[in-house]
C-alpha cells in the first residue's frame, strides 16, 4: 500500500501502454503525415504551375513508395538506435562496475562528488555515499546518468519501439493519400486530403495532450504548426521547382 501510495500518477501505478510508447508514436505519426503530405502539397504546388502530368496517379506511386520505404527506414532506424543506446550504456555499466570493485574508494568519491553535485552537503553526500556503496548497480546508474551523462537507454524493447514506429508512421501518413485513393476527383482532392492531413495532426497533439497531461493548446498547436509549415515549404518547392 506504501508503494501504491509515493508512485502513484493520477490514479495509476505504471504508464499507460500509450505513455510507455508515446515517443515512437508521436515521432512516427508525425513523420509519416508530414512526409506524405509534403509530397501531395509538392505535386499540388507544380500543378498550380500548369506542369501537366501530375495527377492522381504520379501522387500514388511517389506518396505510396515513400510512405513504405520512409516507414520502414524509420522502424528500423529506431529498433537500431535504440539497440545501439541499450549496448552503449551496458559497456559502460560493466566497465564502471569492474572498477569499483577494484578501487572502491574511488566508486565512494565518485557517488558522493555526484550528490554534492545534485545539492546535497559534503557530510549528507558522504554518509549517503556510503550506504550506496552497498548496492553497486544502483550507484553504477546513477555515476553513469548524472555524473558522466551516459544516456539511460528505454526500458521498452528496441524491437517493440520499432515496430510501434512503423505503425503508427504507416497508419497516420496513409491519411493524406486517403482522397487519392478513394478517387475523388483531382480538382477536390487536395483540399480533402488538407483537411485529412491537419485531422491527422489534431489527433497526434490529441494524444500527446492526453498522454502527457501538458496544456492542450500547446499540445496540439505545436503539433499543427510543424505539419503545417512543412505542408507550406513542400508546396512553395513544388511551385517553384514547376516555375
Amino acid at each position: 500500500m506504501l508503494f501504491d501510495t509515493v508512485f502513484r500518477r493520477n490514479g495509476r501505478t505504471h504508464l499507460t501502454g500509450t505513455q510507455e510508447y508515446l515517443k515512437p508514436l508521436v515521432f512516427g505519426g508525425n513523420d509519416g503525415i508530414v512526409t506524405t503530405f509534403a509530397i501531395v502539397s509538392g505535386f499540388a504546388g507544380a500543378s498550380a504551375e500548369g506542369v501537366a502530368g501530375l495527377g492522381t496517379i504520379a501522387v500514388l506511386v511517389f506518396g505510396l513508395a515513400n510512405l513504405l520505404a520512409d516507414a520502414l527506414s524509420m522502424g528500423l532506424g529506431e529498433f537500431l538506435s535504440g539497440r545501439s543506446q541499450r549496448d552503449l550504456y551496458d559497456a559502460e555499466r560493466r566497465r564502471l562496475l569492474e572498477r569499483m570493485a577494484a578501487n572502491p574508494a574511488a566508486g565512494r568519491a565518485a557517488i558522493q562528488r555526484v550528490l554534492t553535485d545534485g545539492g546535497l552537503d559534503a557530510d549528507a553526500a558522504r554518509d549517503a555515499g556510503a550506504i550506496l556503496m552497498h548496492s553497486p548497480s544502483l550507484t553504477a546508474d546513477l555515476i553513469l546518468s548524472r555524473g558522466l551523462d551516459v544516456p539511460v537507454p528505454s526500458a521498452q524493447s528496441p524491437a517493440l519501439n520499432g515496430l510501434m514506429t512503423f505503425i503508427a508512421f504507416v497508419a497516420l501518413g496513409l491519411l493524406p493519400l486517403l482522397p487519392y485513393l478513394a478517387g475523388v476527383p483531382d480538382a477536390f482532392a487536395f483540399s480533402v486530403s488538407v483537411g485529412a492531413a491537419a485531422l491527422a495532426l489534431f489527433c497526434l497533439g490529441v494524444l500527446r495532450w492526453q498522454a502527457t497531461g501538458e496544456r492542450p493548446l500547446r499540445a496540439i498547436g505545436e503539433t499543427l504548426l510543424v505539419g503545417g509549415l512543412c505542408a507550406v515549404a513542400a508546396y512553395g518547392v513544388g511551385a517553384l521547382v514547376a516555375g
